[in-house]
């Protein structure tokens, strides 16, 4: 199961391969030095960590996302909504609402994304 939860660095690192990949494992050390002032041994330490994890993978020295942005950030929502909601999309979405009046659009498009996704 990937772990969905990234410190800031890490994040910065992954935006970077999802930005430029597929990169060559030599070309993300060139990279991570120019944007982010890392040294090689730390580049391919947060690389390995990162493909341990699942999210990536360094394959012939070409860096590739094993899932994409989206889906990654998907599985941060759900995992946020699973711990702080008790997985409750309900009481998440009335938290996020806070009292707020949906406009006409805004409750159509929940009505249409509702009846997309629910189960028979």
């Amino acid at each position: 199961m990937i772990d969905y939860r990234l410190a800031e660095t890490e994040s910065r690192f992954a935006d970077l391969i999802w930005e430029n990949e597929p990169i060559n494992s030599t070309e993300l050390v060139r990279l991570s030095e120019e944007v982010m002032q890392w040294k090689k041994s730390t580049t391919y330490t947060i690389l390995k960590r990162l493909c341990d994890r699942g999210i990536f993978k360094n394959e012939g020295a070409v860096v590739t996302s094993a899932i994409s942005r989206d889906e990654f950030f998907a599985g941060q929502s759900r995992r946020y909504i699973e711990d702080t909601f008790g997985g409750s999309l309900p009481r998440f979405l009335t938290s996020f609402i806070g009292g707020k009046r949906l406009s006409d659009k805004q409750a159509e498009e929940l009505v249409r994304l509702i009846n997309e996704h629910k189960g028979d």
